[in-house]
């Protein structure tokens, strides 16, 4: 692997990260809103999911 100068290298990366498009503090606060509600709905599925198999499961197994 060839060697880079750290003068070539900082000057690379620097153009590097001028190309990159940074979020705005609305797609941000947006994105962020959007998994705190997936989160919640997911979590309100997994309990339901939960408790109906711990209902058919308790059913079966006669323990209620």
């Amino acid at each position: 692997m060839a060697r880079t100068n750290p003068f070539t290298f900082i000057q690379q990366v620097r153009s590097e990260i001028a190309k990159v498009v940074w979020p705005t503090r609305n797609e941000t606060l947006i994105s962020t809103v959007m998994v705190l509600v997936m989160v919640v709905f997911a979590s309100v599925f997994f309990l339901l999911a939960d408790q109906i198999i711990q209902f058919f499961v308790g059913l079966v197994l006669s323990i209620r």
